[in-house]
């Protein structure tokens, strides 16, 4: 049980995009359309600044910390308390279609939302009918 626990932690999952550094592991959906890609993270509970997202070659990783260990004079006389620490990483490989540059994010109602616009040439051609001389 032991070094099966080790390797699962040492070995970041680059295809389904999964590494665990806590108890939280955010569930995503990712859709391919005509011209991009979405990727939806459900990440409740979190504020947009707690996220950060770095692009490095063709690794997308986006991940969070949240701690909340301050005390306010309310909280002073409390008989108990849990310690609310959440943190997550995912990591994935872009395809080379991907337009880097364009890369945009927007967190709302608890979802993380990344769009992955594809380059021109990667977008396909429409159909056509080619007539015959």
């Amino acid at each position: 049980m032991f070094p099966s626990f080790l390797d699962d932690m040492a070995r970041p999952d680059w295809f389904g995009g999964l590494e665990r550094l806590g108890d939280t592991v955010p569930a995503v959906n990712i859709k391919e359309q005509d011209k991009s890609f979405s990727v939806a993270l459900a990440v409740p509970g979190m504020k947009k600044e707690d996220f950060k997202i770095e692009l490095d070659k063709d690794v997308l990783t986006v991940s969070a910390e949240i701690s909340s260990e301050s005390e306010s004079e309310d909280e002073a006389l409390y008989s108990r308390r849990e310690f609310k620490y959440a943190s997550f990483k995912r990591v994935f490989t872009l395809p080379k279609a991907i337009d880097k540059d364009q890369i945009n994010a927007s967190y709302t109602d608890g979802v993380l939302n990344l769009t992955l616009p594809k380059l021109e040439a990667a977008i396909p051609a429409p159909k056509r009918l080619v007539e015959i001389a």
